[in-house]
């Protein structure tokens, strides 16, 4: 039996449905092309927040808070990418600020006219009227950026200011309780107080292991003699090398459990290193080589007004440490059995130099900086994230 074709008037024309596809196609590229400029701004929102956080004393908790959560994500999923802890809210507060920013530009560009114009002719008219209208762009400006703000921070609602809907809204009758509550809710959801009290312990129980180490550098550094000081420099330098063998993994296995009491078992480290020797070593060899380029600007004092800028260099090197950390303790939970014998006798002779040449850094920064010896409490790989005095 012979099957003829179907009439082309009967088949089903692709053609036709080629526009809506390729609509469907430019639509889905430009959501990705969006999704990646979020991220992108939220990226660079997150660095400069963490450097102005971390110069202000105590707060800067908050920002050790935020990289040991980071660190915690990633060793739950394993995956890098999850270190960026409240990406889409840096990336909102990043895209208003931005908005802000060009939105005051005619404020500013009203005010460097003004200026001329009293710089040639003070109290002239051109002057007073240019006063005026700087007056009145600035109250306007201020109001459409506070309404823009209110209606959610959008980059429309700075296009935009929907003059209705803000007469609207004046003439209500405000619900002073669900606008504390949604206050509330926002603060909430910054999740502030866990972020601090994570820097706290985390910071708590780093100190329990640099404080003798450290104490005893100090110390060294007081005797006269010669001899005494270099042994003294040598137990103390012993003593701090051991220490950060451990302190960054047993912080990442706190921030991950929650419990204290992680750092009081150190053998909980080892188990762990003996399942990916070669992903602690280079989440060892991160953290501490990473930290020792903030002690070159340890030499000057950083003034206080842009204290936080040189934390952006330290903010840019611990955060992808912190991130390594995490990973390699994934890494090492999702194995049962411990590595063969030769790699992670490799791994353990590796970090020797690495742990080395940071404890002798540390140990040399005294010389370099501006506060001498006290400089030595600044062990920013593990404690504040701060280049400088801090804490």
């Amino acid at each position: 039996m012979e099957i003829k074709p179907a009439p082309l008037y009967n088949r089903p024309v692709a053609a036709a449905a080629m526009p809506e596809a390729s609509q469907h196609r430019w639509i889905r590229g430009a959501r990705a092309l969006g999704r990646l400029f979020d991220q992108f701004v939220g990226a660079i929102t997150i660095i400069p927040v963490l450097a102005v956080v971390s110069a202000l004393p105590v707060l800067n908790l908050l920002s050790l808070g935020y990289l040991l959560e980071a660190s915690a994500r990633v060793a739950r999923s394993g995956r890098l990418r999850d270190a960026w802890v409240g990406l889409k809210g840096f990336a909102t507060l990043g895209k208003m600020v931005l908005a802000v920013w060009i939105a005051v530009l005619p404020v500013r560009l009203v005010h460097s006219y003004w200026r001329d114009a009293e710089l040639i002719a003070p109290g002239s008219a051109n002057a007073t009227i240019l006063r005026v209208i700087l007056v009145i762009l600035s109250v306007a400006v201020a109001l459409h950026v506070l309404w823009a703000v209110v209606r959610g921070g959008k980059w429309r609602h700075f296009l935009w200011p929907a003059p209705l809907r803000l007469l609207r809204w004046i003439g209500a009758e405000w619900d002073w309780r669900k606008l504390w509550s949604s206050v509330r809710e926002g603060f909430r959801q910054l999740r502030l107080w866990h972020f601090f009290r994570l820097g706290a312990l985390g910071f708590a129980g780093a100190l329990l292991w640099l404080a003798i180490p450290v104490l005893i550098l100090m110390a060294a550094s007081r005797f006269a003699n010669p001899g005494v000081s270099f042994l003294t420099s040598l137990l103390g330098s012993i003593l701090l090398g051991g220490a950060v063998l451990y302190i960054p993994f047993l912080q990442t296995r706190f921030a991950l459990t929650g419990r204290f009491r992680e750092f009081l078992e150190p053998g909980s480290a080892r188990r762990a290193f003996r399942k990916a020797p070669f992903a602690f070593w280079i989440a060892l060899a991160a953290t501490l080589l990473f930290a020792l380029p903030p002690y070159l600007l340890k030499i000057e004092l950083t003034p206080d007004e842009v204290a936080w800028l040189p934390n952006i260099v330290f903010v840019l090197l611990v955060f992808p440490a912190r991130a390594l950390l995490g990973w390699s303790l994934a890494r090492a939970e999702r194995r049962e059995t411990p590595r063969i014998w030769v790699s992670r006798w490799a791994a353990r002779l590796a970090a020797l130099p690495v742990v080395a040449v940071y404890v002798f850094f540390v140990w040399f920064s005294q010389y370099l900086n501006w506060h001498g010896s006290l400089g030595l409490l600044e062990q920013h790989a593990f404690l504040v994230p701060a280049p400088l005095l801090g804490l």
